[in-house]
């Protein structure tokens, strides 16, 4: 094609193209405009049109007479290739209006039926039905607020669409069926306002032939898929359904508490207050969570949510003492109880049984409280995995202060920003000392800046840095380099242009305290090559010289301080080069704490291997005395290290396994006594691990075998053998808590999760978890699948280890939200409606407290269809919906759905991004875009927490209203007000008694959005924000695992879908300790054991 010589938007193909996409954008975007200020009649336009517009807009690609455009932005590039990269359909296709949605044109698959349910290879896309005068009408603000039109991203179906047909009125609430009950006639006038104006989907285009991409399912592979899954789910509900009898079980539970906090409750209102008429049946312990939605395991605990309405001081506001007051009743009868403050709402957790040592260790903790003492930093854990608002807070700092500044027993005070302190006073205590890491002193000075009130610089908070910020940065990175232990190793970095102090403290420079500690560790590998007597192969060599140069350069760049964020980067970079030159890998060798002595000796023979050396003695080789060397100068425990030289020394000849069997049989006998002493063994295997120890530390004796490998071993005479056989049954002692890293999540004060009876946690700001609890039990009342699908995706997230916020995944609650999404919003005809866009129009004589439970609650707009007596009634007369499809078909569909972003094989459109979407159960159509929600970079905000003091700490009165945060934290706090602050629920202050004793805890919390799902009412509240990097990769490779099985359910795979994470781990660690056996012992005595 010749290009156009007037230089208009004609020349390509692809120019035009481009140009034409962008012009219906703009021209729809107008018409969208204006249809939503015409009456819906007029809104409509003929299905004949589409062609006229269809026509009009092919012709326009011989219009040669545009101007030129502006090169496309990165949103407008997007979109034009994903409608351009699309193969057209080269067969027939039927007219718009003609089409059958049970048969749609290009996917030749036909229909079967199969458990009870018609499989369809494509169907139109599922939507709860809202006119397009109503839009989406919950937004979070008042009532008075009219609703916005919004465009689905699905197509509509022909189900049931609630009690209501048409709107009342422009932008108007629905009204009940003027049909006289008929629900066919509803069904037909529905039907035709669908197919008089059938919204346009944004991404989801529909059927469209794409063979390059899409799986095309065979209808007997359909038919297997979902056999298979339809018989797994059967299998696994009947196993995990809770029993009746639990529930009983839990519910006395419930009330025999309830009685208990009602008496704490009102004795402290009648006497401290002067409530004497105060009523106890105003408290109340009402359940919500999994047991109360229907979603509920045999393994699930129960959320109780405490109300007391008639306390002047709610149990959630700032400070209220009400949460101390049930934690010590609940103590006081021998019941397991601990209050955790760092969470996002206070909650108490409670076991029926606690064992003697846990409740000793639970007094203790809560008699430390009242004494003032600081509590333990370990809380941020510990919430069931239903529950709906209390995921943790990432990067909780350990201070809890009283208004003064001083921690009761601590004489320091925090600094305000900008006071006047001479540096050697404010650093003082920042040392690393002699046998202190790196990497621990490291970790130390950042909790020393945070009591300065200060943090490192990042992305997330950069644009909150002030002068003064970077001033305290500044100085406290010096004073880092300062407290380094090795003083040739500090002069060196100061004598750096990046860290002259006349820079960092006159001029406008500014530096990282993550940026200084890479600074550090670079120019210690800087120092281990310069002070090498060895030499790589030559063009290792070249390579090193050459990243060692550019280290150095990086020292002294100008302009090191204008972009600190950037000067990180290149400093993390120039590091990692440094850390891949063999010679400083050799000299640097060192075992890591809780480091295992075989992965020890897999690094050292890897760096053996790159030296160009081998296992094998000989004079030529030099590398492998030189790594033997520093492998027994980097043995971590120094008792070891001593025994494993002297058996060096004493042998000719060694070869670097022979060493590293020596250092595994003296780290798992340290291991075992470790484990022994602390109790971890069952008595009865006692006498054997003793035994085992003493065989452990005997001399190592070489072998006359022909195999090379074992060429010393730890000989196992035959009437050890019964002792051998016994410890392989034994766990490995190096799996044991004490000797792994300690674990963030866990602590002395955590409860067993089997053997102290009942469990439960009681939430003080459960008024919300109560609204989505009713939401989801009148969801899993509209058709009797929802149920079975929710329990099967909970169970499949348990056993692969994907449900657990503490650690970076998501909670259960998170796997629900998912589930339904994909029932309301994808599966064809939609299994449920959209019960939030369903809300009948409120009453306007509601009382306050109606209009609290029902319409706005916190602030928050909680209106939905909660008739569950009608929702349950329709949907046994099996006019909910339209949907026949098997439990099995379904589940397909929702992995299918999350798994690939592709086209779908059997519901038109494509799968979940999950780079781009945000899950919106009360959205029509589900989805929005993370753009358009604000959530599209992490951020760290700092929170400010009133609570309720000792009773020996410094009475301070404080007006909620009024609150000032603590010294040193104001720079952190943003203007705008930031969850969990007092006046961010519900938008009112509440206000204290006079005389009431308060602290306030300062923490961080971590906001991510690489995973999102907006909560049902609290729309600023992201469900996944707890989901880390490590998180998401694991849930989506989770996804992408289920999708390959189903799959390839007619091949042979060695893969279950639900296999046990857990389990599995327990095999690989236990066959891992037999081959540790067989390495030290060799393949002889292990083989007699069997």
């Amino acid at each position: 094609m010749e290009a156009n010589p007037s230089g208009g938007g004609g020349g390509r193909l692809e120019d035009r193209l481009s140009s034409l996409i962008i012009n219906n954008l703009e021209r729809e975007s107008t018409r969208q405009h204006q249809s939503s200020h015409i009456p819906q009649a007029q809104a409509q336009e003929p299905a004949a049109a589409i062609g006229h517009v269809q026509h009009e807009n092919l012709s326009a690609l011989d219009d040669k007479s545009k101007a030129p455009r502006k090169r496309l932005n990165q949103a407008q590039r997007r979109q034009m290739s994903a409608q351009l990269s699309i193969p057209i359909e080269p067969r027939t296709q039927m007219p718009q209006s003609a089409r059958s949605y049970n048969s749609p044109p290009g996917y030749p698959h036909q229909q079967y039926a199969s458990g009870g349910g018609q499989y369809r290879a494509q169907r139109p896309q599922s939507a709860t039905f809202r006119p397009p005068s109503r839009g989406n009408a919950f937004a979070n603000g008042p009532l008075t607020a009219q609703p916005f039109p919004s465009n689905p991203r699905h197509q509509s179906s022909f189900s049931y669409h609630g009690p209501m047909s048409a709107p009342s009125g422009h932008h108007g609430w629905q009204q009940p069926p003027q049909h006289g009950g008929d629900l066919t006639l509803a069904h037909q006038n529905q039907a035709q306002v669908l197919q008089a104006d059938a919204p346009s989907p944004r991404r989801h285009a529909g059927p469209l032939y794409n063979p390059a991409n899409q799986y095309h399912v065979r209808p007997d592979d359909l038919k297997a898929q979902t056999e298979m899954l339809e018989s797994l789910c059967h299998t696994i509900i009947k196993d995990a359904e809770i029993e009746p009898a639990d529930i009983i079980e839990k519910e006395n539970f419930r009330s025999r508490i309830e009685e208990v906090a009602r008496n704490a409750i009102t004795h402290h209102e009648r006497t401290q207050n002067g409530l004497h008429d105060f009523p106890p049946a105003s408290v109340q312990l009402r359940c919500f969570g999994s047991l109360s939605s229907g979603f509920a395991t045999k393994a699930a605990d129960m959320d109780l949510g405490l109300l007391s309405p008639c306390s002047p001081v709610q149990p959630d506001a700032p400070g209220s003492p009400i949460p101390r007051i049930v934690e010590k009743a609940f103590l006081d009868i021998g019941l397991g109880a601990r209050l955790l403050t760092r969470t996002r709402v206070p909650i108490i957790k409670v076991c029926e049984k606690p064992p003697q040592r846990l409740l000793e260790d639970l007094l203790d903790e809560r008699a430390k409280w009242e004494r003032g003492t600081p509590e333990e930093s370990h809380e941020d854990h510990g919430v069931d995995e239903d529950d709906h608002s209390e995921e943790p807070d990432s990067n909780t700092t350990e201070d809890v202060q009283t208004q003064d500044g001083k921690q009761q027993g601590h004489d320091h005070k925090v600094p305000a920003h900008g006071q006047s302190q001479l540096p050697e006073q404010k650093f003082r205590s920042l040392k690393q000392g002699e046998r202190r890491s790196l990497a621990n002193y490291y970790n130390a000075a950042k909790r020393q800046l945070q009591k300065l009130g200060g943090r490192d610089l990042s992305n997330s908070n950069l644009s909150d840095f002030k002068k003064d910020d970077f001033q305290l940065l500044n100085e406290f990175s010096l004073a880092f380099v300062d407290g380094l232990a090795d003083h040739e190793l500090r002069d060196r970095l100061l004598s750096y242009k990046s860290l002259n102090r006349y820079d960092l403290t006159v001029q406008p420079n500014y530096r990282t305290l993550h940026g200084v500690y890479t600074q550090v560790e670079g120019e210690k590998l800087v120092m281990l090559w310069e002070s090498r007597h060895i030499r790589g192969k030559d063009i290792q060599e070249q390579q090193a010289q050459r990243a060692v140069k550019i280290w150095k350069d990086l020292q002294n760049k100008p302009g090191y301080g204008l972009d600190p964020l950037f000067y990180n980067k290149e400093l993390i970079l120039a590091a990692e080069q440094l850390k891949k030159i063999s010679s400083i890998q050799a000299l640097g060798l060192s075992q890591n704490q809780y480091e295992s002595a075989a992965t020890y000796h897999s690094r050292a023979i890897k760096i053996l291997l790159e030296l160009g050396g081998h296992d094998t003695p000989s004079k030529e080789n030099w590398a492998l005395s030189l790594v033997i060397e520093h492998y027994i100068r980097g043995i971590l425990l120094d008792d070891i290290r001593w025994q494993v030289g002297d058996f060096a020394k004493s042998q000719q000849a060694l070869t670097l396994r022979a060493v590293a069997r020596k250092h595994k049989s003296l780290q798992l006998a340290h291991d075992f006594e470790k484990s022994l002493g602390k109790g971890l063994y069952p008595e009865e295997s006692t006498a054997s691990i003793k035994a085992y120890v003493d065989l452990l530390r005997a001399p190592m004796l070489p072998t006359s075998g022909a195999d090379p490998h074992f060429d010393f071993v730890v000989p196992v005479a035959p009437e050890s053998a019964a002792v051998l056989s016994s410890i392989r049954l034994l766990t490995d002692p190096a799996k044991l808590a004490p000797n792994q890293p300690r674990d963030p999540y866990r602590d002395r004060l955590e409860f067993p999760k089997s053997g102290v009876g009942v469990q439960c946690d009681i939430n003080f700001s459960a008024h919300l978890a109560l609204q989505n609890t009713l939401l989801l039990r009148c969801y899993s009342h509209c058709d009797p699948r929802v149920r079975p699908l929710v329990l099967f995706v909970k169970h499949w997230a348990k056993v692969r280890c994907i449900n657990s916020p503490y650690r970076g995944t998501l909670s259960s609650y998170g796997y629900v939200l998912m589930m339904l999404h994909y029932l309301v919003n994808v599966a064809q005809p939609f299994v449920c409606p959209n019960l939030q866009s369903l809300a009948r129009q409120p009453d306007p004589n509601l009382t306050p407290a109606q209009l609290e439970e029902t319409v706005i609650c916190k602030g928050r707009n909680i209106q939905f269809w909660r008739d569950e007596a009608e929702i349950q009634r329709l949907a046994g007369e099996k006019v909910i919906n339209q949907n026949t499809d098997s439990i099995g078909h379904l589940l397909r569909g929702f992995f299918e759905y999350y798994a690939q972003n592709t086209y779908m094989s059997t519901v038109p459109g494509r799968g979940f991004d999950w780079g781009r979407d945000v899950l919106s159960l009360r959205s029509y159509g589900g989805l929005l875009s993370k753009a358009e929600k604000g959530w599209t970079g992490a951020k760290t905000v700092v929170e400010i927490k009133t609570m309720a003091a000792p009773p020996s700490a410094t009475a301070v009165t404080v007006n909620s209203s009024q609150q000032t945060p603590p010294p040193g934290s104001g720079k952190f706090a943003s203007d705008q007000l930031q969850p969990g602050s007092p006046a961010a629920v519900g938008g009112v202050p509440t206000t204290q008694n006079e005389g009431t004793h308060l602290t306030r805890e300062v923490k961080e919390v971590r906001y991510r959005y690489l995973f999102a799902i907006e909560d049902p009412f609290e729309l600023d509240h992201n469900v996944a924000r707890t989901v880390t990097h490590n998180g998401i990769v694991a849930i989506r490779d989770e996804f992408r695992r289920a999708w390959r099985i189903i799959k390839n359910i007619s091949k042979v795979q060695s893969e279950e879908l639900l296999q046990d994470v857990a389990q599995a781990d327990q095999w690989r660690e236990r066959e891992t300790f037999a081959q540790l056996l067989r390495e030290l012992h060799g393949r002889g005595p292990l083989e007699g054991t069997n």
